[in-house]
């Protein structure tokens, strides 16, 4: 039994659950509040800042499993597992895969209890930050890492004093606030920019907006916990239709969840298998033509709840039209290939059709300020209907959240091969061997990605210093495959002419992958002047697609 103290100041069981709720919704509106704050934060003056927008989403994904559990059944145990749950397969971006990391951390915390006080949420506190550190195989300080440290140990030290939730929040919200603020001194690259860290100001704003949500006149009205889901791209049968789309949240009855049995049981009747979790819960996502017998294995199982049934068919012409300006022409190979499966994110509809026409499985709508979830990444690999899988993730802000997709996939054999661009991917995907295995052919795409150099031509959205350099609003800027800045010039073409002069020697051939803000003539031109200006090279003009960047140039 809790003492009256323990009693006095924490949350009591009976609404224990609905109270974390309802803290979350005020953290995600007052992140989505101050959203273009965060976004603004990005070291390089590009227009695709999206660490607020990512954070936002992974926070929604996980509002919107635990929204879906019957008011009267929200336990402390129940809402924090599907926060956690959500998280998990909602991360996107490197900035939502560590808060992902660290609200699974925090639930990971004395699961069994049914009060919370200031010491359980500060312990918690603790475990997420050590959690989202474990996650990171190169730790950085100066991120949003050092701030929720930090934050943690103020919140610990607090809770020694006075373990009331009200003033272990406070401190936990000034530490956050004063960590952030230090970001620069720990981070050279912060400091040249003059910004703090993005992902950190997100944590800070979300505390913020957990302590307001303790005042009942500033409790949040709620957001919309209904998430737009992009689909993986391929093309389907006509003459079969699409059928049912059948989702549910599956609890455990009086035996543990088998989830590799689940997942062979469900593939023996549907396709597009996902299941994740654990022994005691799992998300379940099928497709077929009899979603009754999906919900019958279900309930054999255990007891369903956020269960949805969705006709395919009447949503696929809507689907597909939308899709269409972006992903025209690309062929499905899936029924005829063999071996390991890639699956490739691609910024844009050229880029996408140039990686699917060497080789890859499925192709999933993504690149910078656009990243998939890792829940989206795993329903991408079951389509494949392979047991091995390469993942490109062919951006940096995407490599995480395919690291993690892989992980909640446990029953397949994945490896994630770290391309940094479109023109990576396309160049590993040439080096792709069907008749290797995944791990055989990991090392040998690789090699051939980073025998390309990347350039990305761009243009500064705000004054800055990059690479002791300034840059003016409006001025085109070029920067390489890790972000540093090339070249930059008022003018687009005398920019990327800069940028390419940049270049060791020794490249034969320059493709160029035109996108948002360029065409074909100005592209032409800019083949044209590239080639005079260097000897001897070929230079070929590609549709790209993609967005925010003018150009993607590859030396080869």
């Amino acid at each position: 039994m809790a003492s009256p103290s323990e009693t006095r100041r924490a949350l009591p069981a009976n609404r224990a659950g609905s109270a974390i709720l309802d803290a979350l919704r005020a953290a995600a509106a007052n992140l989505e509040a101050h959203l273009e704050e965060v976004n603004e934060l990005n070291v390089f003056p590009v227009p695709d800042g999206d660490t607020g927008t990512n954070m936002l989403a992974t926070v929604r994904a996980s509002l919107e499993e635990a929204d879906a559990i019957p008011p009267g059944e929200r336990t402390l145990p129940r809402v924090t597992a599907a926060i956690s749950f959500g998280a998990l397969m909602g991360a996107r971006g490197n900035s939502g895969l560590i808060l992902s990391q660290i609200f699974r951390g925090m639930i990971e915390v004395r699961p069994e209890r049914r009060l919370i006080n200031g010491l359980d949420l500060a312990l918690g506190l603790r475990r997420g930050s050590e959690t989202a550190y474990a996650a990171i195989a190169e730790p950085v300080e100066g991120t949003i890492l050092t701030v929720i440290r930090e934050t943690a140990d103020a919140a610990l030290a607090a809770a020694e004093h006075d373990p009331s939730l009200r003033s272990v929040l406070v401190a936990a919200g000034e530490a956050a606030q004063l960590s952030v603020a230090r970001t620069p001194t720990l981070l050279p690259i912060l400091h040249e920019a003059g910004v703090v860290d993005s992902g950190g100001q997100g944590l800070y704003r979300l505390l913020e907006g957990v302590l307001g949500a303790m005042h009942a006149e500033t409790l949040a009205a709620g957001i919309p916990s209904r998430t737009t889901v992009r689909t993986p791209l391929g093309s389907h049968g006509d003459d079969d239709g699409w059928g049912y789309e059948t989702m549910y949240l599956i609890s455990a009855g009086g035996v543990p969840l088998d989830l590799s049995v689940m997942r062979r049981e469900l593939e023996g009747i549907g396709d597009s298998v996902l299941v994740a979790g654990d022994s005691s819960a799992a998300k379940v996502h099928v497709h077929n033509d009899r979603p009754d017998q999906v919900i019958a294995y279900g309930l054999s199982l255990g007891r369903l709840s956020q269960v949805t049934v969705e006709n395919l068919d009447e949503q696929a012409l809507d689907a597909a039209e939308a899709r269409a300006p972006a992903f025209t022409g690309v062929p499905d190979q899936g029924a005829t290939m063999t071996g390991p499966a890639v699956v490739v994110v691609a910024a844009g509809e050229g880029l996408a059709r140039a990686m699917q026409s060497t080789g890859a499985r499925v192709v999933v709508r993504g690149g910078q300020a656009a990243n998939p979830s890792a829940g989206e990444l795993v329903a991408a690999m079951r389509a494949t209907g392979a047991v091995e899988i390469l993942i490109l993730p062919n951006h940096p802000s995407i490599r995480l959240a395919a690291e993690q997709a892989a992980a909640l996939a446990p029953d397949l054999v994945v490896k994630v091969v770290p391309t940094r661009t479109g023109p990576e991917g396309i160049a590993a995907m040439l080096a792709f061997d069907p008749r290797r295995s995944a791990a055989e052919n990991a090392g040998p795409m690789l090699a051939a990605a980073r025998a390309v150099r990347t350039l990305a031509v761009t243009r500064a959205v705000r004054d800055a210093r990059c690479g002791g350099r300034r840059v003016r609003r409006g001025q085109t800027i070029v920067l390489d495959a890790d972000d540093g800045l090339v070249a930059a010039d008022p003018d687009r073409l005398c920019a990327a002419l800069a940028g390419v002069a940049s270049l060791a020697p020794g490249f034969e051939l320059l493709t160029l992958y035109y996108g948002e803000g360029a065409d074909l003539v100005e592209a032409e031109l800019l083949a044209q002047r590239l080639a005079e200006s260097i000897q001897g090279i070929e230079v070929e003009i590609l549709h790209g697609g993609q967005a925010h960047y003018s150009y993607l140039i590859a030396a080869e």
